[in-house]
């Protein structure tokens, strides 16, 4: 519309100008312009940065980040399986801090249960996340209904 409304204004007329659709065709001949099918198309989703340089995948990690948040565990672990430092736990977009104290404090008993029994058995490093990433969901949806994206991260040292 706004591009109809510059066309008018550099003087061509109402005949010469065509409004479109995602998916029109316009078929040009050098006299006259018409639509003349439609393709299939989809959603463009804009980024701010490109078109179409963004995957599904990112797109409903944004979404989720957005609507429930972050949680980050955070941790050390020696070369000889014990764990020297954390978990921490740091959100983002999820709880206002100063009024979840506790909740955060539970939720660094869950985590240091969940890396500790893991370290009992041997466990790998995949398997530590994926038992403090599924401990902590666990606990997040039990206390409060949501689902916040939860990043363990393993240190070495």
């Amino acid at each position: 519309m706004a591009q109809a409304k510059i066309a008018k204004e550099l003087g061509f007329t109402k005949d010469r100008i065509k409004i479109i659709s995602s998916g029109d065709v316009l078929e040009l001949d050098g006299e006259t312009a018409e639509v003349t099918g439609k393709v299939p198309v989809g959603d463009i989703l804009v980024d701010g940065s490109g078109v179409g340089d963004v995957g599904n995948v990112v797109l409903r990690d944004r979404q989720r980040l957005a609507a429930d948040g972050i949680i980050i565990v955070c941790m050390c672990i020696s070369s000889e399986g014990e764990l020297i430092a954390g978990p921490d736990v740091v959100s983002r977009g999820f709880v206002y801090i100063k009024e979840s104290e506790d909740l955060l404090t539970e939720a660094t008993a869950v985590a240091q249960s969940a890396v500790e029994n893991c370290l009992d058995e041997g466990a790998d490093w995949n398997t530590i996340k994926t038992a403090v990433r599924d401990a902590m969901g666990d606990f997040v949806w039990k206390n409060l209904k949501r689902k916040p994206m939860i990043l363990p991260i393993i240190e070495e040292a």
